[in-house]
């Protein structure tokens, strides 16, 4: 029998290869090819292309919930904890959902950029009803949120001005959701109406991109409620406080059991922990944040109060709150059965170290006679009302920049929203927005209101209603802005340009420019408060605005500033407003700042190349003035 040859074998081996080789994607078992498609490697671009391939894959990549939900967590990891594990999703749906609001809110940021930028910083400025944009889309919530965090979670230097309008609209839909839950939390009944939860919500409305939730707090007081109860336990082992769990509310009636928690709160809160009244820096306004008052362990009497109140109650002593005039107090009842009797109480200074006093003690606290009415409880109602009101006081004393404007805008929302008809306060709120020259649509809603609650205000409504019509008429027919070019003749003298980093002489303070004009263009009245003839070419020579390291903005003139021989980044909240990046040396301008300045990016990147990347001789040291003249002025002069 003849035997096969080679070539037989080899053309059957080459065969089988052939046939190996011949095997696609679409003849695996689709368990194998979902578990592919799967691979971290691989992107929604891909999965997409893999899509249009054949009808197989089409419609396995649709059916498949384990493809597009291994993407969706691939993109959006942050998002994971918003959904029940053993819960089925459309995640394909999802993902387009999570994807298209990625490009409306790209686009929409971008938008309001170019619609609201201003060459000089608006001190409290509003973007008001443009968020409406973002809340329109219809998007889920947390879709927005996301996306806006990964926008400010890019590359630091880089992205600025999207940066920068995508934390005012973070900062204005978190806003939203609080006032929502505050709203929500004012209408349950008054027993269910927690001070700590109240003082959280303030605290949230204020400090809207920190984070700060109840959860978070009421475990810091658990650990403080476990000190205690540690201190107790070698005081009176058998007290009934030690056995209530973290969840439990033990109300003690033994007046003996109530004293010996109350000296317990005091040496745990007061000796070991060291909490004190912030008597130094009293009108600090993180001295109201629930969460700045457990981080420094300081605070003014009514924040401080609320946290013994909260302490005291986990451990079995309830406590009331009084509002007492210019320091608020606590107060525990000293009988079974009170009926109301002011000397029937012992009162709680909370900032003074806990210490106890009596009815006649409160008055020579406060050095002045009060009557009963301000020795009696209230609700949480009024608490929040208080705690709002001061901060609403801090900002009124504030130094009119944007710090104090924003906390006096916060806490105007926040008391609004728990007394809605306050005329006084609806007509502070309507001055401050027509001060401030923004969000008029909103100030003739407040107008109107105020006018239904109280015609007697007619004439000071009538008056800010003419004069924000002429603002909503101006702002539709918005004059061009000025367009600076350095080739212009009465530009000759300008040194410098937009984008550079300086160091001013006198003063030392680090700043980045961000304007400029060929001469001082402040008023008279400016110029000889600053001192300004005192300088060597007085106010006859270039100014420039520049955004300083400390979070101000000034004026400076040309003789002041030097280049900076090492450029650093300049931590000012309105970087981004004018700037698009940081690049080791100097700004880069966004669009909007190069139209006003269309030749200064040429300029600043010669300059920047002759300062710091020439090797030449003759290159000149950037740490030399570029001028020969010499301030005389003081450090607060341009």
């Amino acid at each position: 029998m003849a035997t096969p040859g080679c070539g037989e074998r080899l053309s059957g081996e080459n065969e089988k290869s052939t046939d190996n080789r011949g095997k696609k994607l679409t003849d695996l078992p689709a368990e194998l090819i979902e578990h592919i498609l799967c691979f971290p490697v691989l992107s929604h671009i891909d999965i997409c292309s893999v899509t249009c391939c054949c009808r197989r894959l089409q419609d396995l990549c649709e059916s498949s919930a384990k493809i597009w939900s291994q993407q969706y967590k691939l993109r959006w990891p942050r998002l994971q904890k918003l959904y029940r594990p053993n819960e089925s999703y459309d995640w394909q749906k999802e993902y387009k959902t999570r994807h298209m609001v990625c490009l409306q809110i790209q686009r929409t940021v971008v938008s309001i950029s170019r619609r609201f930028f201003t060459e000089v910083p608006c001190v409290g400025q509003v973007l008001g009803d443009s968020f409406t944009e973002i809340e329109s889309l219809g998007a889920p919530e947390h879709f927005c949120e996301d996306e806006l965090l990964s926008i400010l979670n890019s590359d630091r230097r880089k992205s600025l001005t999207l940066k920068y309008y995508a934390k005012k609209i973070l900062y204005f839909l978190r806003q939203q959701k609080i006032l929502r839950n505050l709203k929500a939390f004012l209408e349950r009944p008054q027993e269910e109406q927690s001070a700590l939860e109240g003082a959280v919500l303030v605290d949230q409305y204020c400090n809207p991109l920190a984070d700060v939730t109840l959860e978070s707090i009421s475990t810091q007081l658990n650990d403080i409620t476990d000190k205690v109860k540690k201190y107790l336990r070698v005081k009176n082992a058998s007290h009934p406080s030690l056995r209530t769990g973290q969840g439990d509310c033990l109300v003690l009636g033994d007046f003996e059991l109530q004293r010996q928690v109350i000296c317990a709160l005091n040496a745990v809160l007061y000796e070991q922990l060291q909490y004190k009244g912030n008597e130094c820096d009293y009108y600090n306004p993180l001295n109201s944040y629930i969460h700045q008052v457990l981080l420094r362990r300081t605070g003014i009497p009514i924040s401080l109060s609320v946290l013994y109140m909260t302490l005291a109650k986990k451990l079995g002593v309830l406590l009331e709150p009084v509002n007492f005039p210019n320091h608020f107090l606590l107060r525990w009842c000293q009988r079974p059965s009170s009926n109301g009797d002011i000397y029937d109480y012992v009162y709680i200074d909370a900032f003074g170290k806990g210490k106890q006093l009596t009815a006649k003690e409160c008055e020579y606290l406060i050095r002045q006679q009060v009557t009963a009415d301000y020795y009696s409880s209230i609700s949480t109602t009024e608490l929040l009302l208080r705690m709002v009101g001061n901060l609403l006081n801090i900002g009124k004393r504030g130094e009119g920049n944007e710090k104090s404007y924003q906390l006096l805008r916060d806490s105007l929302d926040l008391y609004l929203t728990i007394d809605p008809d306050n005329v006084q306060y609806l007509l502070l709120q309507a001055r401050l927005y027509f001060h401030l020259g923004i969000w008029p649509e909103k100030v003739l809603d407040i107008l109107q209101h105020i006018q239904a609650l109280d015609p007697s205000q007619h004439g000071a409504v009538g008056y800010l209603v003419q004069h924000t019509l002429e603002h909503i008429q101006h702002k539709r027919h918005p004059i061009e802005p000025e367009v600076k070019k350095r080739s212009a003749p009465e530009h000759s003298q300008v040194q410098y340009s937009v984008g550079l980093v300086m160091k001013h002489k006198r003063s030392g303070y680090n700043c980045v420019i961000y304007g400029w004009d060929p001469k001082c263009t402040m008023s008279q009245e400016w110029i000889t408060t600053m001192r300004v003839h005192q300088l060597s070419n007085g106010a006859n020579q270039p100014f420039y605005n520049v955004l300083v390291q400390d979070g101000t903005c000034r004026y400076a003139a040309q003789e002041n500033l030097e280049p900076h021989s090492t450029p650093l980044e300049i931590a000012h909240p309105e970087v981004g407003r004018y700037f698009t990046e940081f690049t080791d040396t100097h700004y880069i301008a966004n669009e909007e700042l190069q139209t006003r300045y269309p030749e200064d990016t040429t300029e600043t990147q010669r300059t920047v190349q002759e300062l710091y990347h020439s090797h030449t001789p003759n290159s000149g040291n950037p740490a030399e003035p570029c001028t020969d003249h010499h301030s005389h002025n003081n450090a607060m002069a341009p």
